[in-house]
């Protein structure tokens, strides 16, 4: 079966990016790249996924929804 999610990709003031999937709570990875914080964002969701399977839990769809909001300091 195949799942889709949104993930946010941030840039670490200190170097590197992080990576979470707001649908999946505490699903999250790191790397030195976006290329590699991608790669290794997947591979997490796909150990989430594994560990909600084997314990029978349901695994959640992706509902989250993006917005902007422009403020004026």
């Amino acid at each position: 079966m195949s799942y889709r999610y949104k993930v946010i990709l941030q840039h670490e003031s200190d170097g590197g990016y992080s990576v979470f999937v707001p649908a999946l709570p505490g699903c999250a990875s790191q790397g030195e790249t976006t290329e590699e914080a991608m790669t290794n964002i997947r591979e997490a969701i796909d150990l989430y996924i594994e560990d909600l399977l084997a314990e029978h839990l349901p695994v959640p769809a992706d509902e989250t929804q993006l917005r902007e909001v422009e403020v004026t300091a």
